[in-house]
């Protein structure tokens, strides 16, 4: 039980009753410090409204949420477990004492203000930071706090970052004299406001090619691809011919130079082929004994063996009971734990080299399209996980400006962050689509046009395609989840890449897109330090 107390807090009744345990993460006599917070008893604390600083709306992967509330004092409390619910009926009971805003750079954090707003007009006026009068200001930001936030002038976002920290925190603001220091490490990644008069134009109709069908016209006598960005662009726009896949896909996956003669090609061919059965001689040479004593390439050899026996057996050349499909599979997959031992072999990685072993048929040359393919998706199955919390974040970015009211909705099911999307990003939406349309759509993403996050721009692209079976439907997360997952094998590939290129498209043309979207797509030029000082620099910034 938990008491957050203000002059009214007798005569409110919520009308409900919801579960709310404490998990006590806070020495009890740090606690006692301070006396805005109360422990009653060994499982509960009050605390005065007018010393609430902040709350932020957490969950865990499974699903359940917890809020964190953090006093002026700059001290976070014991976080508030909600195992049935009531995170939003808590929210609106708070709002009758005090005013929530949520924080412009994160739509979890809410900052708590009194009802009487002029300890937040003072604070206003001594910041300099608007022409007109305050007064009117705070009603104006109460109502649009983003809006009114963000038409200041450019001291404002860090204002907002100092509010967004307790006040004793070494890093609630920054003086003059490392004002162009380093961000510290420990600052969340945020979004950049999209909101405030950024319009994007009407997408556009895009239209695809048709499949790259000849390969030797575009080879020089001596077999040299003779402009490796048109290949690339023909596949981008339709992909390849299953007959010049094989050949094609070495180029794209960096088995081959594109500027390589058919000698040369030959050379590569011979070195890399001794190069991988030295590797492989390695973990075949390894006694039972030997592996008794080596828990990590035990562990490996488990696990691959486990992900094998269930990889793309639907497809005949991975299907029955000894097949040597199967074989190949767990060989090189065992060998790329000799290549990168600090990787060695983590989950979903066959479903990567299934569709190399099938096109290629070859063992060596589909161990070296996987290493050239892992090149591009490594830090997925990374054990942090740092990079796919990113792309997760870019993700709500590219849709906070391709459908801002898409998104809304879904964060307001407590989504998680988009976290139902993490397989598709993981692996490339292996498991969405059929078999032959993953050829074809990985080659596509091979060529990383019309930039290296067009998987992120997909999956815009399916949201999108989804709107009206979300948007006033009421889901929950677990009904959402359970629609995201029964769209395998139901989606049109071709429909997705023409609104993901669509998106592109749409978001390229707009003239006033934020820096963090452009950053995303690949289109944000950092200015140069000439450009950085120029006066003509410096009155761009402040319009």
């Amino acid at each position: 039980m938990f008491f957050i107390y203000g002059v009214e807090d007798t005569n409110f009744d919520p009308g409900y009753e919801p579960d709310w345990a404490v998990i006590s993460t806070v020495k009890r006599d740090r606690v006692r410090e301070h006396p805005p917070v109360k422990e009653t008893s060994q499982w509960s604390f009050s605390l005065p409204l007018s010393e609430l600083y902040s709350l932020r709306r957490s969950r865990f992967s499974l699903g359940r949420n917890f809020l964190v509330f953090t006093s002026r004092g700059g001290h976070p409390l014991p976080p508030l477990h909600f195992h049935r619910g009531g995170t939003r009926e808590l929210l609106r009971a708070l709002q009758h004492y005090i005013i929530l805003a949520p924080s412009p750079v994160d739509g979890r954090l809410f900052l708590a203000y009194p009802h009487d707003s002029g300890a937040l007009s003072q604070s206003f006026d001594e910041l300099h930071l608007f022409d007109d009068g305050s007064s009117d200001l705070v009603s104006r930001f109460i109502q649009d706090p983003y809006a009114t936030t963000f038409g200041g002038f450019s001291k404002v976002t860090n204002f907002f970052r100092g509010a967004l920290r307790p006040p004793d925190s070494p890093f609630h603001s920054r003086g003059p004299q490392d004002h162009h220091g380093p961000p510290s490490a420990d600052d969340e990644p945020g979004f950049e406001l999209i909101t405030c008069g950024v319009e994007l134009g009407p997408k556009p109709d895009v239209t695809r090619g048709q499949p790259l069908d000849k390969w030797e016209e575009f080879l020089d006598p001596e077999g040299r691809v003779k402009d490796p960005q048109q290949i690339k662009e023909l596949v981008f726009r339709g992909g390849i011919t299953p007959s010049l896949r094989k050949d094609v896909w070495k180029f794209l996956l960096g088995f081959y130079p594109w500027n390589s003669t058919v000698k040369e090609r030959e050379d590569i061919l011979r070195m890399k082929t001794d190069e991988y059965f030295r590797m492989k001689v390695q973990w075949k040479s390894v006694s039972e004994e030997q592996e008794m004593r080596n828990s990590l390439l035990r562990g490996y050899r488990s696990l691959i063996e486990r992900d094998v026996s269930r990889t793309d057996r639907h497809n005949t050349f991975f299907s029955g009971n000894d097949n040597p499909g199967l074989a190949l599979l767990n060989d090189v997959l065992m060998t790329y734990c000799m290549f990168n031992f600090d990787l060695g072999y983590v989950q979903g990685m066959s479903d990567l080299l299934a569709p190399l072993l099938f096109v290629t048929q070859n063992e060596v040359e589909s161990f070296w399209c996987l290493t050239g393919f892992m090149e591009m998706v490594h830090q997925n199955f990374e054990e942090s996980q740092e990079a796919m919390k990113q792309q997760l974040l870019q993700l709500s970015l590219l849709m906070k400006a391709l459908d801002p009211e898409l998104l809304d909705y879904l964060d307001s099911q407590d989504s998680g962050s988009l976290c139902f999307c993490f397989r598709w990003l993981l692996i490339w939406f292996k498991r969405e689509f059929s078999f032959e349309d993953i050829l074809s759509l990985w080659e596509v993403l091979w060529t990383r046009l019309p930039c290296e996050n067009f998987h992120l721009l997909m999956a815009a692209s399916i949201l999108e395609s989804q709107r009206g079976e979300f948007i006033g439907s009421d889901h929950d997360f677990n009904t959402i989840l359970k629609h995201i997952n029964e769209l395998t094998m139901k989606l049109d590939l071709q429909t997705v890449l023409r609104g993901a290129e669509a998106n592109y498209l749409q978001l390229a043309c707009c003239k006033e897109l934020p820096v963090k979207v452009q950053e995303v797509i690949g289109l944000y030029v950092p200015p140069s330090p000439d450009d950085e000082t120029s006066p003509e620099s410096e009155s761009h910034e402040m319009q």
